[in-house]
């Protein structure tokens, strides 16, 4: 099973960080049609940024949920902090050489690759760790649903604050 594990963990990263790339120009693409502003980028606040590392991550793994999931003890805490850790390393990272250096496009690709690496492979450590971890459960299905719901709504009505500000047009949200 850990074989079986160690293959969908890579398949996932690679996914993400091709899918998440591409999802980056796709609002843009099809001339601003809302219905896939849920999952794609619609401006190049960090926020937006976000949506790249989770939603490729999070189709991937209701595939591997039907693939093993079922099987695997962890799998639901597991994709809970696949779901939570890049984004919390994009943030920390891209502010913190932001706050020294200028914005620079390749880092900013070489922080999200990081991001959804460092993911998949805590993700994949809790997968295959002998200890219990199916207790927190409850909490993991409350982290998913809360970030599924942050994401659907903030993507419509974003709070104005910095990390929903779009640096190029100054705005907030949809504002094509």
């Amino acid at each position: 099973m850990n074989s079986k594990i160690r293959m969908y963990t890579i398949w996932g990263a690679i996914f993400t960080i091709f899918a998440g790339s591409g999802l980056h120009f796709l609002f843009d693409a099809l001339g601003g049609w809302h219905p896939v502003a849920l999952i794609v980028a619609v401006n190049e606040s960090t926020w937006e940024h976000l949506k790249l590392a989770f939603w490729p991550a999070f189709f991937f793994a209701i595939l591997e949920y039907y693939m093993y999931g079922k099987t695997v003890k962890n799998f639901c805490v597991a994709k809970a902090l696949l779901f939570i850790i890049p984004p919390i390393i994009i943030v920390g990272l891209f502010y913190g050489y932001t706050a020294i250096i200028e914005d620079n496009f390749i880092l900013d690709i070489l922080i999200f690759v990081i991001a959804v690496i460092f993911g998949y492979i805590i993700n994949y450590k809790i997968m295959i760790s002998q200890r219990d971890f199916s207790s927190w459960n409850w909490l993991s299905y409350i982290i998913i649903i809360a970030i599924l719901f942050k994401f659907s709504l903030f993507t419509f009505f974003p709070p104005h604050l910095f990390l929903f500000k779009d640096p190029v047009g100054g705005g907030y949200g949809i504002t094509k």
